[in-house]
């Protein structure tokens, strides 16, 4: 129920000031927004993504460097999120968990998982929605090589990235509403999904 009422409420309260900033310094505003996103702030990747797919696709903005504004923003951030677990430690970042708006048991469910799927839950952790971010923090308790962190970083976020791009700007730019409805409403059920899947496999793991 909590994730249903988080996306409709990205989708009614997000959409405005995310299209807003994003019209008015366009490439900068990716960057930064996706940079809040990947160092675990509350920005939701999942609007600002495809609004940028719908810029370009109005021939407002670029692919190419909208595309590479949103990857550097967000390695950006999961840079922020890895080096604070590198340096920091666990202890530290346990006792300011609300910073990072993560409960302490999802944080010990994915650093568990992290230990056990090593750099392949990098990999894959960057496809949850809402949660896609976290497992910098293991990796940077571990202090995963830093060649690794950042090449599976980037595969994986860069295949997310242009994904929700390619989704805006294929399917939210048609004339007809019932088909922008109908792709707003499949997107979120497969976001669901996956989040679902993703986090009752990870969760399992905090025992």
């Amino acid at each position: 129920m909590f994730f249903e009422l988080a996306i409709l409420s990205i989708l009614t309260n997000a959409y405005g000031t995310i299209n807003a900033l994003m019209v008015e310094y366009g490439y900068f505003a990716i960057f930064g927004l996706m940079l809040l996103e990947g160092s675990s702030l509350p920005v939701p990747s999942e609007v600002v993504l495809p609004l940028a797919g719908v810029l370009v696709a109005q021939h407002t903005l670029s692919f190419v460097p909208a595309y590479l504004a949103a990857l550097l923003g967000s390695i950006g951030g999961l840079a922020i999120d890895y080096y604070i677990g590198y340096f920091l430690g666990k202890d530290v970042v346990y006792k300011h968990l609300k910073v990072f708006r993560i409960k302490q048991e999802q944080l010990d469910a994915f650093d568990k998982w992290f230990d056990e799927n090593g750099v392949a839950s990098v990999f894959f952790t960057r496809f949850i929605p809402v949660f896609r971010t976290i497992m910098s923090l293991p990796a940077g308790f571990a202090k995963m090589p830093q060649k690794k962190f950042y090449a599976y970083s980037i595969l994986g976020t860069g295949i997310y990235d242009i994904v929700l791009i390619v989704f805006g700007m294929k399917a939210l730019t048609t004339n007809n509403a019932v088909v922008t409805l109908t792709a707003i409403g499949v997107f979120a059920i497969a976001l669901y999904v996956v989040y679902r899947f993703a986090m009752s496999k990870i969760m399992r793991k905090k025992a």
